[in-house]
């Protein structure tokens, strides 16, 4: 298992904060133009100094299924030139939020499901591994249980959120989505969170129920992301701690 922190789309974040991890997850696509090879010297240069690997996020609003067949395909042309670029910095893995224009829409399924499965290929031509994040609890976000279907259909690995998971539907959920698809799970995201709305909060300040995680993915060996908003250090490490705690392996 390795052990990486979430940077959004800040380099200056992720000299700060990347000490002490096996990578660093950086957010691109979203606020800031296109990456560039300009960009590109001093990304190396951080990820050198914090001896991290990288791993993307790609871009939080931009939904992955219209009903618009042109809108798709520019979905998947503008998410390649991202991946392309992903590629040519060593990527090891492109986070992807599962998102549609209505995700309550039963019939754009089959539509996500193909969408997933184009950008996941074109991850794949640039050496990138495209895993799809649970979001169901957000406006455009496909439901967890519709989640795990629609990455199976697309034989697409999945973030898991856990956090999100227990937004959306509590330990309950945590607890069913892990128990039937554990084997699908590439990576994780973990921070803690509460039913009041808190979330993205250091492990062990939140209400979810983490030994759930223990049960259902003991013998996890992907990689796993601290997302907790903070560039407090001491927050972050003791985030991580609680992660290596829980699957047994030192930090």
């Amino acid at each position: 298992m390795d052990l990486g922190v979430t940077v959004g789309d800040s380099i200056d974040r992720l000299e700060r904060t990347g000490v002490d991890f096996d990578f660093v997850e950086v957010s691109v696509g979203e606020a800031q133009p296109l990456p560039t090879d300009a960009a590109a010297p001093r990304l190396r240069s951080a990820l050198a100094a914090t001896e991290s690997d990288l791993c993307m996020h790609l871009p939080f609003q931009q939904v992955v299924a219209t009903p618009v067949e042109q809108l798709n395909d520019a979905i998947v042309e503008y998410l390649e030139d991202l991946l392309s670029w992903g590629g040519t910095v060593g990527a090891r893995k492109a986070v992807l939020h599962a998102t549609a224009r209505n995700p309550y829409d039963t019939d754009l399924r089959p539509t996500i499901a193909e969408q997933l499965r184009r950008i996941a290929a074109v991850g794949e031509e640039h050496g990138v591994e495209v895993v799809v994040e649970n979001v169901g609890h957000q406006k455009q976000g496909v439901q967890l249980s519709v989640l795990a279907d629609l990455a199976r259909e697309a034989e697409v690995p999945i973030c898991f959120d856990v956090g999100h998971a227990y937004m959306e539907e509590g330990d309950d959920g945590i607890d069913r989505f892990c128990s039937r698809n554990a084997d699908r799970i590439s990576h994780l995201h973990v921070h803690d969170a509460r039913s009041r709305g808190d979330t993205h909060i250091p492990i062990g300040a939140g209400e979810v129920d983490w030994s759930l995680l223990e049960e259902h993915l003991d013998d996890f060996d992907g990689t796993v992301a601290v997302e907790v908003f903070t560039d407090d250090l001491s927050l972050l490490r003791d985030s991580a701690e609680r992660v290596t705690d829980l699957f047994g392996q030192t930090s």
